[in-house]
């Protein structure tokens, strides 16, 4: 059974190979990848420990397995899945020592070493990360009043989280006749991430639905830090909008109490710094030997997105000038829902508030991450989609490594993020796509074996995959004995471990996986689909959600407008992008 596996999965790979190939020059460089590839197309593993739960033999045990069957690089998350409490704290002392012998040991047996930027499987987050530099969101608190009068009183502050909150702005305005707020405000106004869609025309609304723009009354800097306000109130009802920001209070999950704290500002490079200092700079600076490019410790990482969305952060009002070309302000009453001069006004500033979002995201998140790891010689991996407040593939593009995943149970699970992150890797010339692979659920029940999901990794060499980071490998701390079955994983992974019952599932069959990943990051895809809108999608659902049922499909790359203009060109045989 495993020899005709293995067969037909060589198969298959030689068919991927020709899929993406073109010329004779390139079928030759892919044959000789083929039949001789390089280390840097060995299959990887995410490496799993649980809450502390290592030792270093248990490292040394674990490591020096992976390597007898051909695996090349370890991707290492530490999460709590309810194991007891283990001898080492995340990031303390012991912690430390065990990272450094982590990075000796891959070190010798001639593997790499990719670290998660913090404990859990989501963001950049820890207790390192202060109310102030984390996640912001607008809240805001209504006072309505009636003129003329001179009005002295406290105004209530906007409900804050951990105690935290700073003003924004206090405006005025007459209150409307007619009681509109804008449909959808919550993800309108990036409060969350869902999709928007686009429009042209916008619903005429009675004039008394809106707030004329000229009658904003700019109040902040009447209001005091005790949120007191004396003001001569015209005739007629105003609102009183008392604007602020404070804490999403999101937290990295699911991380042991070491690691467990609040998520960072995506919006900040001063948060981004933050939460590289507080994690990756220590172990970089542990094993700065063996720290970079061609090294051992040769990249960090970004996983899942599953921390909601956010819409402030401290420098908003400059970032929204600087980028958008006007203030913010005046219009800030519609982030709360209430329309401002007209709808289409009003919806035209909430698409600008969340592309300043996605931009201060791009700029101030993946891409500081990114720099920060380059200065220290190290690449940047990222899961970039399904949920984060910016576009999938510009994400992407941040990103030395994108990352798609897959999954075993349930069948091509998330199977579009791989074809999204495909595109990504093919618009802004990334040679190497990785991808979580044959991630599974409870429904695997430890009866995955290579036989039985075989067709899913032909799938994801076809799409263009060529780094497989198996999900997964759970560390095992226990030797001399070991306690079989061992350290799982909760309920999540396709089981692959020394100790699993009939012997390590990744097995002999993981020779192939080097041939075909050396194959298929030799080839170049044919652009045979554009996707570009400014506004909405944020992201690509391809017409072909489960392969087998479906059946094959014509390759497909898709584009965001600005960096499709930016990165192919046109050449005689059609349009090129820096991968071909």
């Amino acid at each position: 059974m495993k020899h005709a596996a293995q067969a037909v999965l060589a198969a298959s790979a030689v068919a991927a190979c020709a899929l993406t190939a073109g010329g004779m020059d390139v079928a030759q460089d892919m044959a000789g990848g083929f039949a001789n590839p390089p280390p840097s197309a060995r299959p990887w593993v995410y490496w799993f420990p649980l809450d502390g739960n290592i030792s270093s033999n248990g490292i040394t045990a674990d490591l020096e397995a992976m390597k007898r069957v051909g695996i090349g690089g370890v991707l290492y998350m530490e999460t709590d899945q309810g194991a007891p409490e283990g001898p080492a704290r995340f990031g303390g002392p012991l912690w430390r020592d065990l990272c450094k012998h982590i990075c000796s040991e891959a070190h010798r047996l001639g593997m790499e070493v990719n670290m998660n930027n913090d404990a859990g499987w989501c963001g950049s987050g820890g207790p390192w990360i202060t109310p102030e530099l984390s996640m912001q969101h607008v809240v805001w608190s209504e006072t309505n009043v009636s003129g003329p009068q001179c009005f002295t009183g406290v105004l209530p502050r906007p409900q804050a989280k951990m105690n935290f909150y700073r003003d924004i702005a206090l405006l005025a305005f007459p209150v409307p006749a007619t009681h509109y707020v804008i449909p959808g405000i919550h993800d309108k106004s990036a409060q969350g991430s869902g999709e928007i869609a686009p429009r042209a025309v916008f619903a005429a609304l009675p004039s008394e639905a809106a707030v004329p723009r000229g009658r904003i009354v700019n109040l902040t800097s009447r209001l005091e830090e005790d949120g007191r306000l004396a003001w001569d109130v015209p005739p007629g009802r105003w609102t009183l909008l008392r604007l602020g920001h404070t804490t999403t209070g999101v937290e990295n999950h699911p991380a042991p109490p070491g690691g467990l704290g609040l998520e960072s500002d995506k919006l900040s490079k001063k948060a981004s710094k933050a939460a590289f200092d507080g994690l990756m700079a220590k172990v970089i600076e542990d094993s700065k030997p063996l720290a970079g490019r061609g090294k051992t410790l040769v990249s960090t990482h970004i996983d899942s997105w599953e921390t909601g969305s956010q819409n402030w952060t401290q420098r908003f009002r400059q970032d929204f000038k600087r980028l958008r070309g006007y203030d913010p302000l005046p219009f800030l009453p519609a982030m709360t829902g209430q329309v401002v001069d007209n709808l289409e006004v009003s919806e035209r500033f909430l698409w600008d508030i969340r592309k300043t979002v996605d931009d201060l995201l791009l700029e101030n998140y993946a891409g500081e991450f990114r720099k920060l790891a380059n200065r220290h010689g190290l690449r940047l991996s990222i899961e970039a989609y399904f949920g984060e407040p910016a576009e999938d593939m510009a994400y992407a593009g941040r990103a030395d490594e994108p990352m798609g995943e897959f999954w075993s149970w349930p069948r091509y699970g998330s199977v579009n993020s791989c074809t999204e992150m495909a595109s990504a890797a093919h618009v802004y010339g990334k040679p190497i796509l990785g991808a979580e692979s044959f991630t599974a659920n409870d429904g695997e029940k430890w009866q995955g074996y290579p036989g039985s999901i075989k067709e899913l990794g032909d799938w994801a060499f076809c799409e263009g995959i060529n780094r497989f980071v198996f999900h997964r490998y759970a560390l095992q701390p226990w030797t001399n004995p070991d306690r079989p079955p061992g350290m799982s994983m909760g309920p999540w992974g396709c089981i692959t471990s020394a100790l699993k019952p009939g012997g390590n599932s990744l097995g002999p069959g993981t020779n192939i996986w080097p041939a075909a990943s050396s194959c298929s990051a030799r080839g170049f895809s044919r652009l045979t689909s554009v996707f570009s809108n400014r506004r909405s999608p944020r992201r690509l659902f391809t017409p072909r959600s489960n392969p087998a049922t479906t059946g094959p499909a014509t390759a497909l790359t898709a584009a965001r407008r600005k960096s499709f203009s930016r990165a192919c060109r046109s050449k005689t045989e059609g349009l090129c992008c820096p991968t071909a």
